[in-house]
């Protein structure tokens, strides 16, 4: 179990606009990595908590968030955390969050646009060297949402895995970028954009997946959070 000197992550799921039901699986998912990995959690809704800059966290994880979701205390709050060298972890919905504010676009990496139904699809693995993927053979057979962004990241971001858009129905053009790294502002930053669903949270695959993206912007190293 983690201890008190344990790094802390927040996740962060406050919705304005949908809501997804797999947010409660999400957070019994970083709880229990946590708890096998060596770090503590603490899950919240209430966009105060940025207000007073995010002391004593090594990463902040929006977790499916949607809409405006900061004050705008809280959005000085993040980007001074960002600044100062803070981890940012977006999953799924994190890019439907925000539009209003040019900062947070530029440090996710892309916004979302369009979705196809939610169908079985094979993510190309095109770095296996981060923790993230590292885990995972040259494709990944998953099922999702496929999103689809209002610009293509790619040559601004590290591009860890893309969707094969042939093999589902109603992608658009040939390029998908759906998992990536990057630093903006002053943080490290992972984006996935899979999660949609609360079984994808007990797949170990995806498990391993998030691991890699919290072992990413907590800046920790393969092996452990921990320093």
């Amino acid at each position: 179990m983690p201890s008190h000197s344990s790094p802390r992550i927040l996740v962060f799921t406050r919705t304005t606009d949908y809501r997804h039901e797999s947010i409660p699986d999400g957070i019994a998912a970083f709880r229990g990595l946590g708890a096998e990995h060596g770090f503590a959690v603490d899950a919240t809704e209430d966009p105060a908590v940025f207000e007073d800059g995010l002391h004593g966290y090594a990463a902040v994880v929006f977790l499916s968030t949607s809409g405006d979701v900061l004050t705008p205390a809280g959005r000085t709050g993040l980007r001074a955390y960002c600044a100062a060298g803070g981890g940012f972890m977006g999953v799924h919905a994190a890019a439907c969050t925000e539009y209003g504010w040019p900062f947070y676009g530029e440090l996710l990496g892309a916004r979302f646009d369009r979705h196809p139904a939610f169908q079985p699809g094979t993510l190309v693995i095109e770095d296996h060297e981060h923790p993230a993927t590292a885990h995972l053979g040259d494709t990944w057979e998953f099922s999702d949402e496929w999103y689809e962004f209002r610009e293509n990241p790619r040559g601004r971001v590290r591009v860890l895995a893309s969707a094969d858009a042939s093999s589902y129905e109603g992608g658009t053009g040939e390029d998908h970028p759906l998992v990536w790294t990057r630093e903006h502002g002053g943080a490290r930053v992972f984006f996935t954009a899979l999660g949609h669903t609360p079984h994808a949270y007990t797949d170990p695959d995806f498990r391993a997946h998030l691991l890699g993206g919290i072992r990413h912007v907590t800046g920790r190293g393969p092996d452990s959070p921990t320093p």
